[in-house]
């Protein structure tokens, strides 16, 4: 059953994933002021990973730092040029690496899997000539990421974060999706109820990597200091929410050799958004780099700043809510149970009456509540699910429910009123199940009814029933 369940949300995130909101540019070159050298080691099981290391031309001694993707498949190396390129400048040798494929995928991958390829990169770039320090960058999934590396390994000397999020990534991940669909107006049942079960489903039933890693615990175990950075419109991670955590992670752990800098008319990834977060340009905000560039020179220097915290407050429309494991009755297994249940009670009864006609067998008169319950019930389930799907493949910022009504979207409402439909009709098929005498006619009209009867508290489940 959960093998079923996984082949209909891998299709359907193949026909909802929506294109990236990230302005178009041009492949990245090396700029000529920059040094630029190719490299290549070991990662995780002994895969081979390949690199460039970008450094100032001018001689001396410099920090290092291994930038760390968030998250992505296929994800190449020059999709951190931006960020390689202003760190550079700012005296560091950054090393940019193409993001393994193989175990990594939308449904599969292991931080701890990725933190041995990230110390990998950390052990070769501190090979290179000239290159002293060597500190850790993470973006995103990186930075879950990167505190697993940086707690295993000492030769790393620093830690920058990027939209970090302290939280589980399924909190976060729920919290991104209903955001968006917030931002784009929808309120009921559809964002309080059916998107939150049902990434609690995907999560149960293996679809969801790492839903409820535990970075308070790694970042407990962090000793070196570490800079965190949100920009004020983020719209991925709870820019209010996780500093206060991460400073209690760190700080539990023994740690305060931490600052946090919030950068303005910043997006997720600290670039400028002409949109409030929505859209990303490749440009890196203004005073980021800056940032980045002081502060791990006060690092190196043996000068890292203690708790200091500064910048314009960013901006959280929404409070994250925990994601709890789901009960038995309402996991992955039983859902698709229900699903299979819905398709056999539901198609029985007309896969019958087709049947009986080809056969020119006599015909028992099929009542409208009858039909309404299979085929209004076949719509509900199957559309249900679909659009559910379809709505949080596109979420988060990119939230697009479809036109609205009341704050519900049309969609969903034509759905909750086909539900209400199909618990009525059911109401009166029982009625007419009772008066139909013993035979192949009651039997049929009884698979019918006991998939009306388990609609009823699935779709209170998937609040299709509620407002």
């Amino acid at each position: 059953m959960r093998r079923l369940f996984a082949a209909l949300a891998v299709v359907l995130a193949l026909v909802a994933t929506p294109a990236a909101a990230i302005a178009d540019e041009p492949e990245p070159a090396v700029p000529s002021d920059l040094a630029a050298t190719e490299v290549s080691f070991r990662g995780s099981g002994g895969l081979t990973l390949h690199g460039t290391v970008l450094s100032p031309r001018t001689p001396g001694e410099r920090p290092g730092m291994v930038l760390v993707h968030g998250a992505g498949t296929g994800t190449p190396r020059t999709k951190l040029m931006g960020e390689a390129v202003e760190f550079a400048r700012r005296g560091m040798a950054v090393l940019i690496y193409d993001k393994r494929s193989e175990g990594y995928s939308l449904f599969e991958r292991s931080y701890e899997q990725l933190a041995e390829d990230a110390l990998g990169a950390v052990a070769t770039l501190g090979e290179q000539d000239g290159v002293g320090k060597v500190g850790i960058w993470g973006l995103s999934e990186g930075g879950w990421v990167a505190p697993i590396a940086a707690s295993r390994s000492p030769e790393i000397a620093f830690v920058v974060l990027v939209g970090a999020n302290s939280l589980q990534p399924l909190r976060q991940q729920t919290w991104a999706v209903a955001a968006g669909l917030r931002k784009a107006g929808v309120s009921g049942s559809l964002v309080d109820r059916a998107e939150h079960n049902l990434y609690r489903a995907i999560a149960d039933g293996g679809l969801f990597p790492e839903p409820y890693h535990d970075a308070e615990a790694v970042l407990a175990a962090v000793r070196q200091p570490v800079l965190s950075i949100w920009g004020t419109n983020d719209l991925l991670t709870p820019p209010q929410e996780s500093p206060p955590v991460m400073a209690a992670a760190l700080e539990k752990g023994g740690n305060r050799q931490y600052a946090f800098r919030f950068v303005a008319d910043a997006d997720h990834a600290a670039h400028r958004t002409p949109d409030g977060g929505v859209t990303r340009l490749p440009e890196l905000a203004p005073g980021y780099a800056d940032a980045v560039g002081a502060w791990v020179e006060q690092v190196v220097a043996g000068k890292a700043p203690t708790a200091d915290v500064s910048g314009p407050e960013p901006q959280q429309a929404s409070r994250t809510r925990p994601v709890e494991p789901p009960a038995w009755w309402e996991s992955a297994s039983v859902q698709t149970a229900a699903l299979v249940l819905f398709v056999v009670a539901f198609l029985a009864y007309p896969v019958v009456a087709l049947v009986r006609r080809l056969r020119g067998a006599s015909r028992a008169p099929a009542s409208r509540a009858a039909r309404l319950v299979s085929a209004g019930g076949l719509v509900a389930v199957l559309g249900g699910f679909g659009y559910l799907f379809s709505v949080v493949m596109s979420g988060g910022k990119l939230a697009s429910p479809g036109p609205l009504l009341a704050g519900r979207p049309v969609i969903w409402l034509a759905l909750q009123v086909l539900a209400v439909a199909v618990v009525a009709a059911t109401v009166l098929a029982a009625l007419a199940w009772r008066r139909t005498p013993a035979g192949g006619e009651k039997v049929r009209l009884g698979v019918l009814l006991a998939g009306g009867l388990v609609f009823v508290p699935w779709a209170f489940y998937w609040g299709l029933l509620i407002p």
